[in-house]
């Protein structure tokens, strides 16, 4: 089962670039696009910084990115930085626990992506890539894995046991005085399996072996071309909960368990702190979701005015 998308169009500066008959040709379309939980807002459970900065934004109009003077609306999608009406030092910092990697494809419009979302929130922790230029993760197969539906892929609590296949030694090997599991005479593969397990639950540091997780940013019909490319190759692939996404753009004729790419970062993370960090999940998070829940709400209200 697809448990996610990789990203799909977002509105971000252009809904504010026409005024209302922008606004109205957007919720039009919506009314066909929109996924079934628009209708309410689970996103207002969020533990969030103040979005007063943004409301200050949005009262403003567009203004101008401190690094190439484009005029874009709350930040420049192209340089990675707020607009000049929205300090920097106003926008939440979010402290991930392992590197994020982010592959955008090259047809993707940027102005049109939440991938940026968590290169702003997470500036310290995310490195966006222009596909074909991505890094070679062949040699750090044992740390890295893909977030990515498939047939091969596992659940976000299984990662630790499967990323032993890319490892050049067992666990034990390393933690154990005992012959290595994987140089012990033949056992049948239910006995084999469980002896890795016992290795792998012994390890205290386990939960921190996976060092960078890579998401895809690009709509449905457009992944083929990254996930086939060599470089990728023998990852561990990673397929999310079901969750189902609040995107106000959602690829049309797709099921609405497909997440935009800031979901889809925000819900591995809430996953991975509960599955294998093993800490109660308090909205550590949760601002990763900053510029997001704002579009969200702003697309919402605009939406009910149209109704009215």
């Amino acid at each position: 089962q697809l448990t996610m998308s990789l990203n799909s169009p977002t509105l971000l500066n252009e809904e504010n670039s026409q005024g209302p008959k922008r606004n109205t040709e957007c919720l039009e379309s919506l009314e066909l696009q929109s996924p079934s939980s628009f209708q309410d807002n689970p996103l207002q459970r969020l533990q969030l910084a103040s979005q007063e900065v943004l409301e200050k934004a949005k009262k403003s109009g567009r203004s101008k990115c401190p690094r190439c003077s484009s005029s874009r609306m709350f930040y420049c999608y192209t340089c990675f930085v707020p607009v000049e009406t929205v300090p920097i030092k106003e926008i939440p910092t979010v402290k991930l626990p392992l590197k994020i990697d982010i592959i955008k494809h090259p047809n993707e419009t940027d102005g049109k992506s939440t991938a940026v979302h968590a290169k702003l929130l997470a500036p310290d922790d995310v490195t966006i890539y222009k596909y074909p230029c991505i890094p070679e993760y062949e040699e750090k197969r044992h740390e890295v894995a893909l977030i990515f539906p498939g047939p091969d892929s596992v659940s976000v609590k299984d990662i630790a046991f499967h990323l032993q296949k890319y490892t050049k030694r067992s666990i034990c090997d390393d933690d154990c005085s005992r012959e290595p599991c994987c140089k012990q005479a033949k056992r049948e593969p239910k006995e084999e399996e469980k002896n890795l397990n016992e290795c792998i639950s012994s390890n205290s540091s386990e939960g921190t072996r996976l060092k960078k997780i890579i998401f895809i940013d690009s709509t449905w019909n457009q992944t083929n071309k990254i996930i086939t490319d060599e470089r990728l190759q023998g990852l561990l692939q990673i397929e999310l909960k079901t969750r189902k996404t609040c995107f106000w753009r959602h690829q049309k004729g797709k099921p609405d368990t497909y997440l935009s790419t800031i979901e889809a970062i925000y819900y591995f993370l809430v996953d991975y702190h509960q599955e294998i960090l093993k800490e109660n999940y308090k909205g550590q998070y949760d601002n990763l979701l900053f510029f997001f829940s704002f579009m969200y709400t702003l697309i919402k209200k605009a939406k009910c005015a149209g109704k009215e």
